[in-house]
């Protein structure tokens, strides 16, 4: 495979940097305790949902735990402190690649079915019906609340003042990177409506719902590429570890964010397009069971 451009012209520091895989336990912990609960429960719901839960599902999720790995562990993050282009490769992995394949892998009756018996009946059963719970969870799917969340985090970190911040404590650094993922597992839930929930409004509404996202990425992502001038101090008083000078960094990084981001949001929002312009009658779920039937 051909290495990227910004890669070929790298300096021997930022090669060594290529070498730089982490081992964060937190995450690596947690992720691995995500993918094995899911794994197990995934196996336990097929036996009685299998047209619900069929294996790529499970290859989704799989993937989505895989990206925030690559996300968190590999060179990425060794390289967020000197290249922009790469530290918003990182959030691209964490807010567009990581959620909806999470989402697409239906993770609801998997993940509450791999936990163990003893924990689901209690405290958890009581846990999922308690009025504040439901109450809560309703709140977080919300699709204003899901897109308004997603869409202030998404602004809100890249703000300069903000942005800065995350280089002067680790913890803030993770603190975003955790409003990045759970913000966006939010809007991603909004739109794909993972089985078994079901969408809270018309389907038709998630085209303005992802276009108008898609409005904020593309505002943002300008700014960062016609700015003229470099609007994170951070960058432009790091060591150079490549070919790239400060401000034609931070417009690979607007580059990047600008198409990598729009395609995410412009896929599904076509597929449901075309959903809505197919006559039901030539939708696939509608024609299998015309076979059937007949």
């Amino acid at each position: 495979m051909q290495l990227p451009r910004l890669l070929l012209e790298a300096s021997e520091p930022a090669l060594d940097l290529l070498h730089g895989w982490s081992f964060p336990v937190v995450p690596a912990t947690g992720l691995g305790l995500a993918l094995l609960i899911y794994l197990r429960g995934w196996m336990l719901a097929r036996r009685t949902r299998p047209s619900e839960l069929p294996p790529w599902r499970a290859l989704s999720f799989s993937a989505g735990v895989l990206s925030l790995w690559i996300a968190l562990a590999s060179p990425l993050d060794a390289l967020d402190d000197y290249l922009l282009a790469a530290h918003m490769i990182q959030h691209f992995l964490l807010m567009s690649i990581a959620p909806p394949l999470l989402m697409l892998g239906a993770p609801t009756a998997p993940l509450l079915r791999g936990l163990p018996r003893a924990l689901i009946r209690f405290p958890g059963s009581a846990l999922l019906r308690a009025p504040w719970f439901r109450a809560l969870a309703r709140l977080l799917t919300h699709p204003v609340f899901a897109w308004l969340a997603m869409n202030i985090a998404y602004l809100g970190w890249h703000v300069p003042a903000l942005f800065s911040l995350t280089f002067q404590s680790e913890w803030i650094h993770n603190f975003e990177h955790l409003c990045f993922l759970l913000t966006s597992l939010a809007f991603w839930w909004v739109v794909l409506a993972p089985w078994p929930a079901r969408p809270r409004w018309p389907r038709w509404t998630i085209i303005p719902y992802l276009l108008t996202a898609d409005l904020l990425n593309t505002i943002l992502s300008a700014t960062l590429a016609f700015s003229g001038k470099v609007l994170y101090p951070a960058y432009a008083a790091a060591p150079r570890i490549s070919g790239l000078s400060p401000l034609k960094d931070q417009v690979a990084a607007g580059a990047e964010m600008w198409v990598l981001n729009s395609i995410v949001f412009l896929i599904p929002a076509v597929g449901i397009t075309l959903r809505l312009l197919t006559p039901k009658a030539l939708r696939p779920e509608n024609a299998a069971r015309a076979r059937s039937g007949a």
